[in-house]
């Protein structure tokens, strides 16, 4: 979750580019063959809507003239022709429905894998976490749902309007002309309105919504996945508190956007009831006068209540459309994000200096200049030096003084600064942070991730969980194949060494280590390491154990302010 940066949205220009930027890839795309067909079946259906509407219409006013004429051949005749025109419409009205959702549907499939797509391309997920864009799980899996379902919603009403507007016109110029011109100025001042007291307020009111409640949810799920820590602190109530604050934003805005959503009914509710008097009093003489009859004055009040509609869509799907405008606004801000991330992966200075990493079969440093992601700290200044296979390197020294960001920086996670990282290229080089990860999955999967369709003997397996001296763990478990939360049922030194094998089963030639061995006794962090040995793995680690320097044959010492020593790990003296 971060503070965000982006803009408050509204209706206008931007908002329509904005919606043209994330729909149309899906209409160019493989499926836009069969997604343009099933939007041109829906077309055609709402046409067969429309036409419906209009033949119930015309009936509905015969079979009432039928009965102020007191005529029972008409009435019949007329009730029979508008119960076999309903037989016709169901299935059409039915229909629609479900291929407007099921296009909905696949449009989300195809977006969401999109995004994720971009998401993950190069390391996307992980540089988002320093910018402007929160919650970005709420923007895949809710805001790209509501855009694609609200998308076709709201384009179908849209286009169901000039439909209607094309088709009842004429059905109500034959009645009155009056009608109609006053329908035109009813409509524009009543949209006009609609939009410059409502339209900026509530689509702000909306858009600052999603995101608190978007901020709601992170919290929640955070105090789920911290709940041991927050248990051991007695943080219960300090979490509580954090979480009504949260809560209290997003209670505070809703009250907002219910103070003039009930303006906005007040509104709505007064211009839907006068429709439904205005047209009768109207066309009230003639009918009176006996120049229209009971029925053709029923037709009028239909097609008039059809045209309103149509021209006042907007009036009437405003509370919805503002919650679109600041869905697209949300949507549009991730995908520029992530367009962001695909063009430089990570943060240069405007001069364009940052660190470049090649391909390479040791690894160098040339002359690496290491900042924080902002540019504001120096973390390592020119430091030149090679580990060739074998040899192994440890960083050492105090807290804050960049040896994590020197790790991050090899593995390619940052690259502000300047200078040059040669090293291995993909499974050759592979690394262990100090809170290990344990995906959703089996044992198994632990144990073969990320590549967890390589087909591996049990077997050989349980022997590397041996190596690293957990021989009994899939047996109390319920063997390889079981499920669980695995960063929940293990403890930290059984999630250590569990990766460690991972690692060692994966056999890279350079092992970057995070403190991965801090939560294990000095016995089982001496096994590891000495099984790096064993499979020339050579380890490149950050550490404050004294007992594994004899592991590595260089010491790089980190004192701070970007100030660096390299020693020789024989004879090297630990500590002041």
């Amino acid at each position: 979750m971060a503070m965000t940066t982006e803009e408050t949205p509204g209706f206008n220009a931007r908002l329509w580019q904005r919606f043209v930027t994330i729909a149309r890839p899906y209409w160019l795309s493989d499926e836009r063959w069969p997604a343009r067909g099933m939007l041109a079946l829906l077309v055609l259906l709402l046409l067969g809507q429309t036409a419906f509407s209009v033949l119930f219409n015309q009936e509905t006013g015969e079979f009432t003239s039928a009965l102020a004429a007191r005529d029972t051949d008409r009435f019949w005749a007329s009730i029979w022709r508008y119960t076999a025109i309903l037989v016709a419409a169901v299935p059409i009205y039915a229909l629609y429905y479900y291929v407007r959702d099921t296009l909905g549907l696949r449009w989300r499939r195809w977006l969401t894998d999109s995004f994720l797509a971009r998401y993950f391309h190069q390391r996307a997920y992980y540089r988002l976490n320093t910018s402007g864009i929160d919650n970005p799980d709420q923007r895949i899996a809710e805001d790209i749902n509501s855009f694609t379902q609200q998308s076709l919603y709201f384009s179908m009403i849209a286009l169901g309007s000039v439909i209607d507007l094309v088709a009842f016109s004429s059905v109500l110029w034959t009645i009155s002309q009056g009608l109609v011109y006053f329908l035109l100025g009813y409509a524009i001042l009543s949209t006009v309105f609609t939009g410059a007291v409502f339209g900026k307020r509530l689509i702000g009111l909306n858009f600052r919504q999603l995101q608190r409640e978007a901020n709601f949810r992170f919290s929640l799920v955070r105090v789920r996945e911290h709940a041991e820590p927050i248990a051991f602190h007695d943080g219960e109530a300090r979490e509580m508190s954090a979480l009504q604050r949260v809560f209290a934003a997003a209670y505070a805005n809703y009250q907002q956007v219910l103070r003039w959503q009930f303006k906005l009914n007040l509104f709505q509710y007064a211009h839907s009831f006068l429709t439904i008097v205005l047209p009768t009093v109207i066309i009230a003489n003639e009918v009176l006068s006996g120049k229209l009859e009971v029925g053709r004055a029923i037709q009028a009040a239909g097609a008039f209540a059809a045209i309103l509609s149509a021209l006042t869509v907007i009036v009437q799907h405003f509370e919805g459309l503002s919650r679109f405008s600041a869905g697209v606004d949300r949507l549009h801000a991730f995908s520029e994000a992530l367009g962001d991330e695909a063009g430089q992966p990570a943060s240069a200075a405007d001069d364009g200096t940052q660190i470049h990493t090649v391909h390479g079969f040791d690894l160098a440093l040339e002359r690496l200049t290491v900042l924080t992601p902002n540019r504001e700290h120096l973390l390592l200044e020119e430091l030149t030096l090679a580990v060739k296979p074998g040899e192994g390197l440890l960083v050492v020294g105090p807290s804050g003084t960049g040896k994590s960001s020197m790790l991050r920086v090899i593995a390619g996670l940052w690259n502000t600064g300047s200078g040059e990282v040669t090293r291995p290229a993909g499974s050759d080089m592979l690394f262990l942070p100090q809170q290990p990860y344990l995906p959703l999955g089996d044992l198994r999967c632990q144990l073969t991730y990320p590549q967890t369709e390589r087909d591996i003997s049990d077997e050989e397996l349980l022997q590397w969980l041996e190596q690293v001296n957990l021989p009994t763990l899939a047996e109390r478990f319920g063997g390889l194949g079981a499920e669980l939360d695995w960063s929940r049922v293990l403890s930290v030194g059984e999630q250590q060494r569990l990766v460690f094998a991972r690692a060692l089963l994966a056999k890279p030639r350079y092992l970057l280590l995070d403190e991965a061995t801090s939560a294990l006794d000095a016995g089982n962090e001496e096994r590891l390491y000495g099984q790096l040995a064993v499979l020339s793995i050579t380890p490149i680690s950050v550490s404050h154990h004294q007992a594994i320097v004899k592991h590595h044959h260089w010491v790089l010492e980190l004192p701070g302010n970007g100030s660096w020593t390299l020693h020789e790990a024989r004879g090297y003296r630990w500590g002041p």
